[in-house]
């Protein structure tokens, strides 16, 4: 057995040096996430209520392999000190070692500094600040984090990751109505006095940039809003509901900051942040027309979020565009969202081609179309990196360190945390459980990647910490369990988790063992002018 594994590391070995831990500061996070519905199961267990995803993943047709949350990988009871505790199940599986904290020996095991996850908001409040509290859901938390620090790993806790109470969609429209920044804000400071004495990083929202645009701009993720040629859905209007959204997302995160920077902070001295999705463009033709969509079409991206949060209104290019489209901060609000961020999460997985539809004809129905662009995967015939399983997802080393020096330059002095960044495999039917498991492309992903962010962090650029997604193969949402990142392979009808290649190769990189190192097909390298 031990033959075959150093057979199998050998193309991972090189005889030139390569990445180090010590080319990070003593004090970066290394750490993995995962989030509260795509991980714990338990769905109806424990006096939690039903969340949007709960409601929508039970509609048929809406997940590519049928599937839902209901048990996921289990997690809300593979962690528990209670060695009784089980579903039905976890019972079923086998009884050779106990479960009990099976998760945090996981991740303790890794060697990581910080593990990333989030909060089950209809966990903690089934009804939202219309119910009680649910001390179930308390005590699972609590558990975790105090499991966590027990083992010497930091916390990095996200309030919302996508999913919300189904009671507050059913009551106003969930993020359509401003009254949902007095229900995340009243939850996010039950978060604060909760679990915030040993909570040192929040993030408030999980890719809020990223979320409003599936809701509500192409309909994929419920409520399922759109409209054409965006999207093909029973209600919405992909022309005012996205933007609508997002204002009273970026006033509910203000105003979470206020509260935490007025009562708790200087008792707690945590800090709180924003996590949100970043693609990295690249022009498609060498003119100034695309030169000036790709500014366009970046500032439509994190800006969109961040640029309230700084300066106190929207990016320049979505007002000029959007009109009276976009909502408008009173002069109040304006002065209340300046500099309400202590730090900024960055989800990175996709680079792309841009090309300006201004000037030129073409199809606006592209992720990006709302900036008047059109994405691209390739120019002149050539990719823009390599494929990997997902689609318009590319190999592209070098965007980590442009993205990060952007958003260095753009808000200066802000600290940085890599919040996802990975690389998915699909399996189905035929696919083996070695073969997952033997996942030689994300560790060379991974090493990549972390190469050109190193580069950043050389050229002066406040980066702090890096989380792989995911710590284990997961629910990933409308692919359900086809689409796998995690680091560890979960086999989702034992649900026994096995370590992948990367696994170890992560493992050991952020333990310092420097005499083995990632060696990709070839050296990185610029893949794009």
């Amino acid at each position: 057995m031990a033959l075959r594994l150093l057979l199998l590391l050998f193309p991972l070995l090189s005889s030139v040096a390569g990445l180090r831990r010590s080319d990070f500061p003593p004090s970066f996070l290394f750490g993995a996430g995962t989030s509260s519905y795509q991980i714990e199961g338990a769905y109806l267990e424990d006096n939690k209520g039903l969340s949007d995803w709960d409601v929508f993943t039970h509609i048929q047709g809406k997940i590519e392999d049928g599937s839902n949350g209901d048990v996921a990988a289990d997690h809300y009871h593979r962690y528990k000190k209670d060695k009784g505790a089980g579903s039905s199940l976890q019972k079923t599986a086998s009884h050779s070692k106990s479960h009990w904290q099976e998760d945090i020996e996981i991740i303790h095991s890794l060697g990581l500094d910080s593990y990333r996850f989030s909060l089950s908001w209809s966990r903690i409040l089934p009804k939202g600040r219309f119910g009680s509290v649910n001390p179930a859901g308390v005590k699972f938390y609590n558990s975790l984090i105090n499991g966590l620090l027990g083992k010497g790993i930091q916390p990095f806790v996200t309030i919302n990751h996508y999913d919300i109470p189904q009671e507050l969609q059913e009551r106003y429209g969930s993020w359509l109505n401003p009254e949902i920044q007095e229900d995340f804000t009243y939850f996010a400071e039950l978060c604060f006095k909760m679990f915030g004495d040993r909570v040192k990083h929040w993030a408030t929202f999980n890719e809020a940039n990223f979320l409003t645009k599936l809701k509500y701009f192409m309909g994929k993720f419920p409520p399922s809003h759109c409209s054409e040629p965006y999207g093909k859905c029973d209600s919405g209007n992909s022309s005012t509901e996205p933007y609508i959204a997002a204002h009273n997302m970026i006033l509910a995160h203000a105003k979470a900051v206020n509260i935490y920077r007025k009562y708790y902070k200087a008792k707690q001295g945590g800090s709180v942040g924003i996590s949100l999705y970043m693609r990295w463009y690249e022009p498609l033709r060498n003119i100034t027309e695309d030169h000036l969509a790709v500014s366009r079409a970046l500032s439509f991206q994190a800006p969109w979020f961040l640029d309230p949060l700084f300066f106190g209104d929207y990016p320049h290019q979505m007002r000029q565009i959007l009109g009276p489209n976009l909502p408008k901060f009173t002069e109040g609000e304006k002065q209340l969202l300046k500099n309400q961020i202590d730090f900024i999460g960055i989800n990175h997985y996709e680079t792309l081609y841009i090309k300006d539809c201004i000037y030129s004809l073409c199809d606006l129905d592209t992720y990006a179309g709302d900036a008047l662009v059109t994405e691209s995967a390739e120019r002149n015939g050539i990719l823009i990196g390599k494929p990997t399983p997902v689609a318009n997802t590319y190999v592209v080393p070098s965007s980590m360190e442009k993205l990060v020096m952007y958003f260095n330059q753009r808000y200066q002095s802000i600290p940085l945390y890599i919040t996802e960044n990975g690389y998915a495999q699909i399996g189905n039917s035929s696919t083996t459980a070695e073969e997952l498991i033997n996942d030689t492309e994300r560790s060379s992903y991974i090493r990549d990647y972390l190469t050109y962010l190193s580069y950043a962090i050389r050229k002066g650029a406040d980066v702090r910490g890096y989380f792989v997604w995911s710590l284990m193969d997961n629910f990933e949402w409308l692919s359900g369990y086809t689409t796998k990142y995690g680091l560890y392979h979960v086999d989702f009808k034992s649900l026994k988790r096995t370590p992948k290649l990367s696994a170890k190769w992560y493992s050991r990189f952020i333990k310092g063992y420097e005499q083995i190192e990632m060696a990709s097909e070839e050296s990185p390298k610029h893949l794009v002018s």
